[in-house]
């Protein structure tokens, strides 16, 4: 198991500049950086591999940024640009030697619209038939997708374990895996270690945040039931901290951060990380 910290705490677009970032997060005792890609022309791969090599670490994950323009179950137009992007930063990960896509791969952020069940059904297949196309894509680059449910602020669409569940079975790609995230599940989840249970062999990611998007372990989580709970699915994936600030204003605003959760981003990093290696280990 690794930990990792995704660049959205610190900055936004992350671009060729912001490597200097990751001597900071080797220090903070980090093994992974989880890449938030805003737009594939933001970096030059072959610039932050030889950055993150330099200090020590790994790319991780890609972090999938789908706004409005890009949605898997959009106009035709939004479905093309959003496979294109995706696409292109598969092209980007084999450079930075990163095995995992992750996000709302599905769906533009904050598209929460409530849909008759016929058109949820016409929009559900549509996705299907897209998450093919893209799979058998990062499958020819030896790459995967980690698909993550969102809570039902930020998507209407997939909110919940079973709901991805059954969309991995209807894509049936082996490059389709889950990843679920503490904050989401915390609104839509019954039970959490339950969920990661139930999503057993097909998690392969893991975004580590507090019930209020701030430090994990200062909050209310079930921590304990987490950690045995990813021991019980022979968990060994990465674990990553996904935690917003004020600092970062349109991330800020993205997630609908009005208030100072912590006393610094710097805190959450250094206090999660801590908390997570003592917990999940």
């Amino acid at each position: 198991m690794r930990f990792g910290i995704n660049t959205f705490l610190f900055t936004s677009p992350f671009n060729n500049d912001s490597v200097k970032l990751l001597r900071t997060f080797k220090k903070w005792g980090f093994d992974t950086v989880e890449i938030a890609v805003e737009d594939p022309s933001h970096i030059d791969p072959a610039h932050v591999k030889s950055a993150l090599d330099e200090n020590g670490l790994v790319c991780g994950s890609v972090c999938a940024c789908l706004g409005p323009d890009r949605d898997l179950r959009g106009t035709p137009e939004q479905q093309q640009n959003s496979l294109d992007y995706m696409m292109a930063v598969i092209d980007q990960m084999v450079v930075l030697d990163c095995p995992s896509l992750i996000g709302p791969v599905y769906s533009s952020v904050g598209r929460a619209d409530a849909v008759p069940p016929a058109e949820y059904k016409k929009q559900w297949k549509t996705v299907v038939k897209n998450l093919k196309t893209l799979c058998k894509y990062a499958e020819k680059k030896g790459k995967q997708i980690c698909m993550e449910p969102l809570n039902r602020f930020e998507t209407d669409f997939i909110n919940t374990c079973d709901q991805a569940l059954r969309m991995i079975s209807d894509v049936n790609s082996p490059a389709l895996k889950l990843h679920l995230d503490t904050f989401h599940m915390n609104i839509e989840e019954k039970d959490q270690p339950a969920a990661i249970r139930k999503a057993g062999k097909h998690l392969a990611h893991f975004h580590a945040c507090g019930s209020d998007r701030g430090t994990p372990g200062n909050d209310h989580i079930d921590w304990p039931g987490i950690a045995k709970a990813l021991k019980a699915v022979k968990y060994d994936g990465d674990v990553v901290i996904e935690s917003f600030t004020q600092d970062v204003k349109v991330i800020a605003r993205a997630a609908a951060i009005w208030r100072q959760i912590e006393p610094s981003r710097e805190e959450i990093a250094t206090k999660g990380v801590r908390f997570l290696k003592r917990t999940l280990r």
